[in-house]
């Protein structure tokens, strides 16, 4: 039953309209502009994405912009499954390589911002020259991918393209273990009770 309410969603999705990974998240159009990573830079912003969070949840005089690149951050990655599907950060043609772009430019412009705010100077600069030193070591600028020159919106909300799940191994062989790991918890949930009542209360002697 699991399996294939799984594969129902993706042959759903399958149907929609290419531009449907891209959705407005309702709120103003005129959003905070970030700019985009190279595919070198993203996998390095992805080690230190935590450390950009950890100090950024220490920043006590914030602002709306502060909130808005923090907000929009958390929302991308939590709709990219939190970066859990295999590829998404350095396979370009995984479905969830773009959104993955989406948190991590957000989470380099939070890192920037912070830059220009009172506050974490230490802790942000000292971050900020790690990940310089890491990405001159990476050569990470030079690395390029179809998502590289992309600009993002805070009042842009960029979905996984579910369409090209079926199409792309390692995600639907992730989502289809998902499937095989319901259907096997929804046997034993289904199986527990049957079990208890065969059993049933002791016979008195």
């Amino acid at each position: 039953m699991a399996a294939l309410l799984v594969g129902a969603v993706l042959l759903s999705a399958s149907s929609l309209p290419a531009s449907a990974h891209r959705t407005s998240t309702g709120g103003p159009t005129s959003g905070i502009a970030i700019p985009s990573l190279t595919h070198g830079q993203m996998a390095v912003i992805a080690d230190y994405r935590n450390r950009i969070l950890d100090v950024a949840s220490r920043q006590q005089n914030t602002d709306l912009t502060f909130r808005r690149l923090q907000n929009y951050g958390n929302i991308q990655y939590s709709y990219c499954l939190w970066g859990l599907v295999p590829g998404s950060l350095r396979d370009e043609d995984s479905p969830f390589n773009e959104c993955s772009h989406a948190y991590l430019s957000a989470a380099q412009a939070l890192l920037v911002y912070m830059r220009k705010m009172d506050g974490q100077k230490e802790g942000v600069d000292a971050l900020i020259s790690d990940i310089d030193a890491d990405m001159v070591r990476n050569h990470a600028s030079f690395v390029m991918c179809q998502f590289s020159g992309e600009a993002f919106n805070t009042a842009d909300v960029i979905s996984p393209r579910w369409r090209d799940v079926p199409f792309h191994a390692p995600s639907l062989a992730t989502f289809a273990a998902l499937a095989i790991i319901a259907a096997v918890a929804l046997r034993a949930l289904r199986g527990a009770p049957r079990s208890n009542r065969r059993n049933g209360p002791a016979t008195p002697a």
